[in-house]
């Protein structure tokens, strides 16, 4: 899947990192909260995404954001310079009824 279900609705997003900021928390097997989706994004430069379960490998250019499904392993590892962040996304929360 390369783009999010309809109905979800952006609630954080990390700073900016690159090929030296990257935290090393993101370049080991790790994974969104249940009901969490995410969406990284490269500015510039290329980022390895390797989902490891079921396991895959895609090299992220600008433009082609990586999407995160909720608690899907996964790891990133910057292919030379690279900028980036992360986009976070749930479900927007149902509205509370009228009385």
């Amino acid at each position: 899947m390369d783009t999010l279900p309809e109905g979800l609705t952006a609630y954080r997003r990390t700073a900016e990192f690159n090929q030296d900021t990257l935290p090393a928390g993101l370049q080991k097997e790790h994974r969104t909260k249940a009901g969490t989706w995410a969406l990284i994004h490269v500015l510039e430069g290329r980022l390895l995404y390797r989902i490891l379960d079921p396991i895959s490998e895609t090299i992220l250019l600008p433009g082609t954001p990586g999407v995160v499904r909720p608690e899907q392993p996964h790891e990133v590892h910057p292919d030379g310079p690279v900028r980036l962040y992360v986009e976070f996304y749930a479900e927007a929360p149902a509205a509370a009824p009228h009385d």
